[in-house]
Parts: structure tokens; C-alpha cells; sequence
């Protein structure tokens, strides 16, 4: 059974599955959906037009779906798309997306945004991502799965951080972070590859060894970046795990941290 708390208010329009609980003070806008076991802690903003999925517990002052923080908006209804078990943490800033893009901001499943970090406008946001406290992302912002933001971590509109990414605490990154490097510094450069975070992951010896190896392609052997992208992408050919590299490399960005 649905629990709302009696300070809470709900719009009429919102859809809450039968077992959403919602804290005291929260306010959930119209035209929200909220899926079966998700949890909405104290003085939660859910505004307007928030589709939010199973399972996703949600903590104390955190505003959802917000509009953008944007000069451009002029009170489109965009949306925000946040997917199945995620957490989100106190204060916690996330806005919907703008008509001069998607039209919707959109988080999947299974990550963790802890407190104080910030998700703006038209930002597309994968699976199982970690963003640590004060990581914050600019609009247009894409960040594939699995990759782990740093506290007060800041990147810059339109850049893309690739999958198993690890950005230090503090970086500031104001171009695209291939899948699987490691990067620190403002502005940030690369710093080797994620080695512990894709152990974790399960990747094997050789496939890490092999990324080790398509990075220093990248970044040690003063290639051009064209003649370090055709070289990895022949060592993918029998090396599965160098795919997410090579798609990203080929697909036009900011240009790649070097």
C-alpha cells in the first residue's frame, strides 16, 4: 500500500505505484510517475513531469526534475527519465531537459549520485555510475556505465566521460574522457587506466592488459590521433574489450583529453 506521509503534497496527476512511500514535507508534481518500491525521503522536490522507475531510494532535500538552469528555457514541458535502483542522496540537484536539445534529462539504473552533486540540463546519464559528493555536470553532458566522478569533480558542457572513466577528486574536464582512462588535474589529463576499477568489474588479465596497451597507442607513442585510433581499432579485432574505445574515438565530441 502506498504510504504518504499527511504533510506531504501530491499532485493529482501524479501516478505512484502501490508500495512508494514518500517522507514528510516532499511535494510531487503533476504528470509524475513513480515506480513499486522506490522511496522518497523528507522535503523532496519531485516537480513536474519526473518519470522515476523501480526500486530508487531517494534522500532528505533533494530536488528531482527541476527546470533548467538555463537562459534559453522559456517553459517548454521538458522532462526527466531517471531509471530502476538508483540512489540519491541529500541535496542532490538534478533539472529536465530543454527543447534545443532532447527535451529530457535521463539517468538509468543502478547509480549512485551522493549528496550535493548536480545533474543539469539534457544530460544523458548510463548505468552504474558513482558520482561522488559536489561532482557536478554541466548541460549536455553524456556519461557512459560504470564510470566514477571524484568529489567536486566539474565537466564542461557537451563533453562525454566513456565507460569504466575514473575522474580524480577536483578534475576539471573540459574535453571527452575515453572509455577506461583515468584522468586528474585542471584542467584534466590523462593519468593511466582504470586498472582497479575494471578488476573490480571482473575484466580479465588480458583484457587489461591489452587497454593498458591500447592507451599507451593513445597517449605514449606520439601518434597522430588518427594513426592511434586505426591502431587500436585492429587490436580490437581480437580483443572485444577495445569495442567501447574504438566507438568512441570514432564518434565526433569535444575532442579527446591529451
Amino acid at each position: 500500500m502506498t504510504r504518504v506521509h499527511s504533510t506531504a503534497i501530491v499532485a493529482a496527476s501524479a501516478e505512484l505505484a502501490d508500495d512508494v512511500v514518500i517522507g514528510p514535507y516532499t511535494v510531487v508534481g503533476a504528470d509524475t510517475t513513480i515506480g513499486a518500491g522506490t522511496s522518497i525521503g523528507a522535503h523532496v522536490v519531485i516537480a513536474d513531469r519526473t518519470s522515476i522507475g523501480r526500486d530508487n531510494r531517494v534522500f532528505q532535500f533533494a530536488s528531482v526534475g527541476e527546470i533548467p538552469q538555463d537562459r534559453k528555457y522559456t517553459g517548454d514541458p521538458t522532462r526527466t527519465v531517471i531509471g530502476d535502483g538508483n540512489v540519491i542522496r541529500e541535496f542532490v540537484t538534478i533539472h529536465a531537459g530543454t527543447a534545443q536539445d532532447r527535451g529530457v534529462t535521463t539517468i538509468g539504473d543502478g547509480n549512485w549520485l551522493l549528496a550535493y552533486s548536480h545533474v543539469a540540463h539534457d544530460c544523458v546519464i548510463g548505468n552504474g555510475t558513482t558520482f561522488s559528493n559536489n561532482a557536478q555536470l554541466a548541460g549536455h553532458v553524456i556519461i557512459d556505465d560504470y564510470a566514477v566522478l571524484g568529489g567536486f569533480v566539474g565537466v564542461h558542457q557537451f563533453c562525454r566521460v566513456g565507460t569504466h572513466a575514473m575522474l580524480a577528486a577536483g578534475s576539471i574536464v573540459l574535453q571527452d574522457v575515453p572509455p577506461y582512462v583515468t584522468v586528474a588535474g585542471s584542467p584534466a589529463t590523462p593519468r593511466g587506466t582504470n586498472s582497479e576499477g575494471l578488476r573490480r568489474r571482473g575484466f580479465s588479465a588480458d583484457d587489461i592488459a591489452a587497454i593498458k596497451r591500447a592507451y599507451k597507442t593513445l597517449y605514449r607513442k606520439g601518434l597522430a590521433l588518427d594513426d592511434a585510433r586505426a591502431e587500436i581499432a585492429a587490436s580490437a579485432a581480437t580483443v572485444p574489450a577495445l569495442h567501447a574505445l574504438t566507438a568512441f574515438l570514432e564518434t565526433p565530441g569535444r575532442g579527446i583529453v591529451r
